[in-house]
Protein backbone atom coordinates (compact mmCIF):
# COMPACT_ATOMS: atom_id res chain seq x y z
CA UNK A 1 0.00 0.00 0.00
CA UNK A 2 1.01 3.79 -0.17
CA UNK A 3 0.85 5.71 2.85
CA UNK A 4 -0.29 9.28 3.41
CA UNK A 5 2.37 12.23 1.31
CA UNK A 6 2.31 15.13 3.34
CA UNK A 7 3.34 18.51 1.26
CA UNK A 8 6.46 19.33 1.23
CA UNK A 9 8.31 21.21 4.11
CA UNK A 10 11.18 23.45 2.67
CA UNK A 11 14.96 22.95 4.51
CA UNK A 12 16.29 25.03 7.17
CA UNK A 13 17.19 28.25 6.11
CA UNK A 14 15.74 27.46 3.29
CA UNK A 15 13.58 31.09 2.42
CA UNK A 16 10.38 30.21 0.74
CA UNK A 17 6.71 31.73 0.76
CA UNK A 18 4.93 28.41 2.10
CA UNK A 19 1.80 28.39 1.10
CA UNK A 20 1.14 24.26 0.74
CA UNK A 21 0.31 22.76 3.95
CA UNK A 22 -2.54 24.89 5.36
CA UNK A 23 -0.87 26.17 8.47
CA UNK A 24 -2.31 29.76 10.02
CA UNK A 25 0.37 32.29 9.41
CA UNK A 26 -0.25 34.04 12.42
CA UNK A 27 1.61 33.27 15.24
CA UNK A 28 0.25 31.40 18.62
CA UNK A 29 -1.35 33.98 21.03
CA UNK A 30 0.56 35.60 23.76
CA UNK A 31 -1.43 32.81 26.21
CA UNK A 32 -0.19 30.36 24.99
CA UNK A 33 3.66 31.22 24.99
CA UNK A 34 3.26 32.00 28.56
CA UNK A 35 1.75 28.70 29.36
CA UNK A 36 4.71 27.04 27.60
CA UNK A 37 7.19 29.16 29.71
CA UNK A 38 5.29 28.20 32.87
CA UNK A 39 5.58 24.49 32.01
CA UNK A 40 7.54 22.95 35.08
CA UNK A 41 10.25 20.71 35.21
CA UNK A 42 8.05 18.18 37.65
CA UNK A 43 5.54 18.01 34.77
CA UNK A 44 8.50 16.85 32.08
CA UNK A 45 10.26 14.44 34.40
CA UNK A 46 6.12 12.38 34.85
CA UNK A 47 3.95 10.87 32.31
CA UNK A 48 1.40 13.61 31.03
CA UNK A 49 -2.31 13.02 32.52
CA UNK A 50 -3.69 10.27 30.53
CA UNK A 51 -6.94 11.87 29.07
CA UNK A 52 -5.34 15.37 29.09
CA UNK A 53 -7.91 16.83 31.80
CA UNK A 54 -6.68 19.90 32.00
CA UNK A 55 -7.05 20.81 28.17
CA UNK A 56 -10.33 19.24 28.22
CA UNK A 57 -11.88 21.09 30.76
CA UNK A 58 -10.63 24.35 29.37
CA UNK A 59 -12.09 23.35 25.98
CA UNK A 60 -15.79 22.09 27.18
CA UNK A 61 -16.24 25.46 29.10
CA UNK A 62 -15.25 27.32 25.68
CA UNK A 63 -17.28 24.99 23.53
CA UNK A 64 -20.46 24.79 25.91
CA UNK A 65 -20.18 21.06 26.29
CA UNK A 66 -19.47 18.79 29.33
CA UNK A 67 -15.56 17.32 29.54
CA UNK A 68 -16.75 13.74 28.81
CA UNK A 69 -17.93 14.54 25.43
CA UNK A 70 -14.07 15.38 24.54
CA UNK A 71 -11.22 13.24 23.52
CA UNK A 72 -7.76 14.91 23.30
CA UNK A 73 -5.42 13.38 20.70
CA UNK A 74 -1.48 13.56 18.77
CA UNK A 75 -3.41 16.48 16.23
CA UNK A 76 -6.71 15.25 14.72
CA UNK A 77 -4.91 12.35 12.54
CA UNK A 78 -4.56 10.89 15.79
CA UNK A 79 -8.50 11.13 16.69
CA UNK A 80 -9.34 10.21 13.15
CA UNK A 81 -6.98 7.41 13.45
CA UNK A 82 -8.93 6.24 17.41
CA UNK A 83 -12.03 6.97 15.24
CA UNK A 84 -11.02 4.05 12.69
CA UNK A 85 -10.02 1.51 15.07
CA UNK A 86 -12.98 1.95 17.29
CA UNK A 87 -15.74 1.66 14.70
CA UNK A 88 -14.14 0.13 11.54
CA UNK A 89 -13.14 -4.03 11.73
CA UNK A 90 -11.35 -6.10 9.09
CA UNK A 91 -13.75 -6.30 6.46
CA UNK A 92 -15.67 -3.41 7.12
CA UNK A 93 -15.86 -0.26 4.72
CA UNK A 94 -15.21 3.44 4.75
CA UNK A 95 -17.05 5.76 2.46
CA UNK A 96 -16.19 9.01 2.23
CA UNK A 97 -16.79 12.15 -0.82
CA UNK A 98 -14.10 11.99 -3.28
CA UNK A 99 -12.17 14.06 -3.64
CA UNK A 100 -11.09 14.38 -0.02
CA UNK A 101 -8.40 14.05 2.45
CA UNK A 102 -6.29 11.24 1.35
CA UNK A 103 -5.60 10.10 4.89
CA UNK A 104 -9.30 8.47 5.27
CA UNK A 105 -8.30 5.36 2.54
CA UNK A 106 -4.89 5.10 4.32
CA UNK A 107 -6.18 4.78 8.12
CA UNK A 108 -8.58 2.45 6.35
CA UNK A 109 -6.17 0.38 4.81
CA UNK A 110 -4.12 -0.02 8.02
CA UNK A 111 -7.50 -1.49 9.73
CA UNK A 112 -8.02 -4.19 6.98
CA UNK A 113 -11.18 -2.36 6.10
CA UNK A 114 -12.72 -1.78 2.31
CA UNK A 115 -12.89 2.00 1.16
CA UNK A 116 -15.75 3.08 -1.02
CA UNK A 117 -15.28 6.85 -2.91
CA UNK A 118 -18.75 8.61 -3.61
CA UNK A 119 -18.48 11.04 -6.05
CA UNK A 120 -19.48 14.74 -5.09
CA UNK A 121 -23.20 15.48 -5.98
CA UNK A 122 -23.20 18.49 -8.28
CA UNK A 123 -21.31 21.99 -6.56
CA UNK A 124 -20.37 19.92 -4.54
CA UNK A 125 -23.36 19.06 -2.57
CA UNK A 126 -23.27 15.68 -0.15
CA UNK A 127 -23.86 12.61 -1.93
CA UNK A 128 -26.47 11.00 0.67
CA UNK A 129 -27.88 8.33 -1.30
CA UNK A 130 -24.50 7.77 -2.96
CA UNK A 131 -23.56 6.91 0.09
CA UNK A 132 -26.63 5.12 1.43
CA UNK A 133 -26.04 2.65 -1.46
CA UNK A 134 -22.66 1.54 -0.69
CA UNK A 135 -23.75 0.29 2.72
CA UNK A 136 -20.49 1.22 4.75
CA UNK A 137 -20.15 0.87 8.41
CA UNK A 138 -18.57 4.40 8.70
CA UNK A 139 -19.21 7.46 6.49
CA UNK A 140 -16.01 10.40 6.85
CA UNK A 141 -16.24 13.99 5.81
CA UNK A 142 -14.19 16.76 5.79
CA UNK A 143 -16.23 19.82 6.32
CA UNK A 144 -14.94 22.29 5.40
CA UNK A 145 -13.48 19.72 2.55
CA UNK A 146 -10.01 19.34 1.66
CA UNK A 147 -8.97 20.42 -1.27
CA UNK A 148 -12.12 21.95 -2.27
CA UNK A 149 -12.79 24.56 0.73
CA UNK A 150 -16.47 23.68 -0.44
CA UNK A 151 -19.21 23.46 2.92
CA UNK A 152 -21.63 21.40 3.43
CA UNK A 153 -24.72 22.80 5.30
CA UNK A 154 -25.15 21.27 8.98
CA UNK A 155 -28.96 20.47 8.56
CA UNK A 156 -27.76 17.63 5.42
CA UNK A 157 -25.06 16.19 7.99
CA UNK A 158 -28.16 15.66 10.35
CA UNK A 159 -30.03 14.32 7.55
CA UNK A 160 -27.52 11.57 6.66
CA UNK A 161 -26.71 11.20 10.49
CA UNK A 162 -30.67 10.46 10.96
CA UNK A 163 -30.70 8.39 7.32
CA UNK A 164 -27.67 6.17 8.74
CA UNK A 165 -26.74 3.69 11.43
CA UNK A 166 -23.22 3.59 11.35
CA UNK A 167 -20.91 6.03 12.25
CA UNK A 168 -20.85 9.59 11.05
CA UNK A 169 -17.36 11.48 11.68
CA UNK A 170 -17.46 15.16 10.66
CA UNK A 171 -13.63 16.30 10.24
CA UNK A 172 -13.74 20.10 11.01
CA UNK A 173 -10.58 20.38 10.45
CA UNK A 174 -11.00 23.89 9.04
CA UNK A 175 -13.98 24.72 10.67
CA UNK A 176 -13.41 28.10 12.31
CA UNK A 177 -13.17 29.84 9.03
CA UNK A 178 -16.54 28.62 8.24
CA UNK A 179 -19.70 30.14 9.28
CA UNK A 180 -21.01 27.26 10.60
CA UNK A 181 -20.91 23.99 12.54
CA UNK A 182 -22.01 20.51 13.35
CA UNK A 183 -21.08 20.86 17.00
CA UNK A 184 -25.01 21.48 18.06
CA UNK A 185 -25.69 18.25 16.26
CA UNK A 186 -23.46 15.87 18.31
CA UNK A 187 -26.51 16.15 21.42
CA UNK A 188 -28.92 14.61 18.72
CA UNK A 189 -27.31 12.10 16.92
CA UNK A 190 -25.43 9.31 18.93
CA UNK A 191 -23.84 7.91 15.55
CA UNK A 192 -21.87 11.34 15.31
CA UNK A 193 -18.36 12.46 16.09
CA UNK A 194 -16.72 15.84 14.84
CA UNK A 195 -13.17 15.78 15.27
CA UNK A 196 -11.07 19.15 15.35
CA UNK A 197 -7.62 20.38 14.91
CA UNK A 198 -5.52 23.08 16.99
CA UNK A 199 -2.60 22.98 13.87
CA UNK A 200 -4.95 25.31 11.87
CA UNK A 201 -6.93 28.07 13.84
CA UNK A 202 -4.68 27.93 16.68
CA UNK A 203 -1.18 27.91 15.05
CA UNK A 204 -0.29 24.68 16.85
CA UNK A 205 0.27 22.79 14.09
CA UNK A 206 4.30 22.37 15.54
CA UNK A 207 3.15 21.04 18.75
CA UNK A 208 0.15 17.99 17.45
CA UNK A 209 -2.22 18.32 19.11
CA UNK A 210 -6.15 17.62 18.31
CA UNK A 211 -10.03 16.49 19.41
CA UNK A 212 -12.86 14.81 19.09
CA UNK A 213 -16.02 15.47 20.10
CA UNK A 214 -19.47 12.84 20.45
CA UNK A 215 -22.24 11.84 22.96
CA UNK A 216 -20.12 10.69 26.29
CA UNK A 217 -20.57 6.73 26.08
CA UNK A 218 -18.93 7.09 22.63
CA UNK A 219 -15.89 9.04 24.55
CA UNK A 220 -15.88 6.15 26.44
CA UNK A 221 -15.09 3.95 23.41
CA UNK A 222 -12.89 5.94 21.53
CA UNK A 223 -10.76 6.11 25.43
CA UNK A 224 -10.14 2.70 25.06
CA UNK A 225 -8.46 2.86 21.47
CA UNK A 226 -5.88 5.52 22.27
CA UNK A 227 -2.23 5.02 23.27
CA UNK A 228 -1.58 5.49 26.68
CA UNK A 229 -0.08 9.00 27.00
CA UNK A 230 -1.30 10.09 23.17
CA UNK A 231 -0.88 14.47 23.97
CA UNK A 232 2.24 15.37 25.78
CA UNK A 233 1.97 17.98 28.87
CA UNK A 234 3.51 20.97 27.03
CA UNK A 235 0.78 20.68 24.14
CA UNK A 236 -2.01 19.78 26.08
CA UNK A 237 -1.13 23.51 28.52
CA UNK A 238 -0.89 25.09 24.89
CA UNK A 239 -4.07 24.12 23.95
CA UNK A 240 -6.09 24.87 27.03
CA UNK A 241 -4.28 28.61 26.81
CA UNK A 242 -4.87 28.64 23.14
CA UNK A 243 -8.60 28.15 23.00
CA UNK A 244 -9.13 30.37 26.22
CA UNK A 245 -8.02 33.11 23.92
CA UNK A 246 -10.98 33.21 21.67
CA UNK A 247 -10.43 37.25 21.46
CA UNK A 248 -7.06 36.80 19.61
CA UNK A 249 -8.35 33.87 17.73
CA UNK A 250 -11.21 35.36 16.28
CA UNK A 251 -9.36 38.32 15.36
CA UNK A 252 -6.92 36.27 13.38
CA UNK A 253 -9.87 34.12 11.63
CA UNK A 254 -11.42 37.31 10.67
CA UNK A 255 -8.17 38.41 8.82
CA UNK A 256 -7.39 35.12 7.06
CA UNK A 257 -11.07 35.20 5.62
CA UNK A 258 -10.73 38.76 4.70
CA UNK A 259 -7.12 37.71 2.56
CA UNK A 260 -9.01 34.78 0.97
CA UNK A 261 -11.77 36.99 -0.39
CA UNK A 262 -9.03 39.21 -1.69
CA UNK A 263 -7.20 36.50 -3.01
CA UNK A 264 -9.74 34.71 -4.77
CA UNK A 265 -10.76 38.45 -6.29
CA UNK A 266 -7.67 39.21 -7.81
CA UNK A 267 -7.11 35.33 -8.98
CA UNK A 268 -10.68 35.16 -10.72
CA UNK A 269 -9.75 38.44 -12.54
CA UNK A 270 -6.64 37.00 -13.54
CA UNK A 271 -8.64 34.24 -15.43
CA UNK A 272 -8.31 31.53 -12.86
CA UNK A 273 -11.59 29.33 -11.62
CA UNK A 274 -11.44 29.36 -7.75
CA UNK A 275 -14.19 27.66 -6.08
CA UNK A 276 -16.00 29.45 -3.13
CA UNK A 277 -13.74 28.11 -0.27
CA UNK A 278 -14.51 28.16 3.62
CA UNK A 279 -11.32 27.39 4.75
CA UNK A 280 -8.08 28.81 4.97
CA UNK A 281 -6.98 27.87 1.54
CA UNK A 282 -8.67 28.35 -2.10
CA UNK A 283 -8.54 25.36 -4.76
CA UNK A 284 -7.46 27.46 -8.43
CA UNK A 285 -8.11 26.32 -11.48
CA UNK A 286 -5.32 27.36 -13.76
CA UNK A 287 -6.81 28.90 -17.06
CA UNK A 288 -4.74 27.01 -19.36
CA UNK A 289 -5.36 24.09 -17.31
CA UNK A 290 -1.92 23.53 -16.89
CA UNK A 291 -2.29 22.79 -13.00
CA UNK A 292 1.26 21.24 -12.48
CA UNK A 293 3.29 23.75 -14.51
CA UNK A 294 1.85 27.06 -12.22
CA UNK A 295 2.67 24.70 -9.59
CA UNK A 296 6.49 24.16 -10.91
CA UNK A 297 6.88 27.68 -11.59
CA UNK A 298 6.07 28.95 -8.82
CA UNK A 299 8.25 26.83 -6.86
CA UNK A 300 10.63 28.20 -9.36
CA UNK A 301 10.44 31.71 -7.82
CA UNK A 302 10.57 29.80 -4.01
CA UNK A 303 6.37 29.93 -3.65
CA UNK A 304 5.24 26.61 -2.23
CA UNK A 305 1.86 25.60 -3.17
CA UNK A 306 0.21 22.10 -3.04
CA UNK A 307 -0.31 19.86 -6.70
CA UNK A 308 -2.56 16.97 -6.66
CA UNK A 309 -1.38 14.87 -9.44
CA UNK A 310 -5.03 12.65 -9.24
CA UNK A 311 -8.19 12.70 -11.85
CA UNK A 312 -10.20 15.81 -11.56
CA UNK A 313 -7.57 18.26 -10.06
CA UNK A 314 -4.51 18.12 -12.50
CA UNK A 315 -5.91 21.44 -13.47
CA UNK A 316 -5.59 22.89 -9.91
CA UNK A 317 -2.97 24.54 -7.21
CA UNK A 318 -3.93 24.94 -4.19
CA UNK A 319 -3.51 27.63 -2.14
CA UNK A 320 -3.16 28.65 1.59
CA UNK A 321 -3.91 31.66 2.64
CA UNK A 322 -1.27 33.62 4.05
CA UNK A 323 -0.33 37.30 5.76
CA UNK A 324 -0.82 39.59 2.67
CA UNK A 325 2.51 40.10 2.02
CA UNK A 326 2.69 36.55 1.47
CA UNK A 327 -0.53 36.55 -0.65
CA UNK A 328 0.97 39.36 -2.55
CA UNK A 329 3.88 37.80 -3.36
CA UNK A 330 2.05 34.74 -4.68
CA UNK A 331 -0.09 37.05 -6.81
CA UNK A 332 3.08 38.31 -8.42
CA UNK A 333 3.85 35.01 -8.68
CA UNK A 334 1.09 33.79 -10.93
CA UNK A 335 1.10 37.04 -13.15
CA UNK A 336 4.94 36.65 -13.84
CA UNK A 337 4.02 33.23 -15.08
CA UNK A 338 1.26 34.75 -17.23
CA UNK A 339 3.48 37.26 -19.01
CA UNK A 340 5.93 34.72 -19.28
CA UNK A 341 3.82 32.07 -21.05
CA UNK A 342 2.33 35.05 -23.25
CA UNK A 343 5.59 36.01 -24.18
CA UNK A 344 6.64 32.32 -24.85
Amino acid sequence: MDGYTPGEQPGIGERVVKLNTNENPFPPSPMVLRAIKEVEPEMLRRYPNPNADVFRTAAAKVLGITPDMIIAGNGSDDILTIATRTFLSPGDLLAYPDPTYSLYSVLARLQDAKVAEVSWERDYSLPIDGFLAAKPQAIYIANPNAPTGTFVSPLKIAELAKAFKGLVLVDEAYVDFADDSCLALVKQHENLVISRTFSKAYSLAGLRIGYGIAQPKVIAEMMKVKDSYNVDAIAMCAAAAAIQDQEYAREKWEQIKNERERVTSELTQLGWDVLPSRANFILAGAPDGRGREAYLGLKAQGILVRYFDRPGLTDKIRITIGQSQENNALLGGIRRISATEKAA
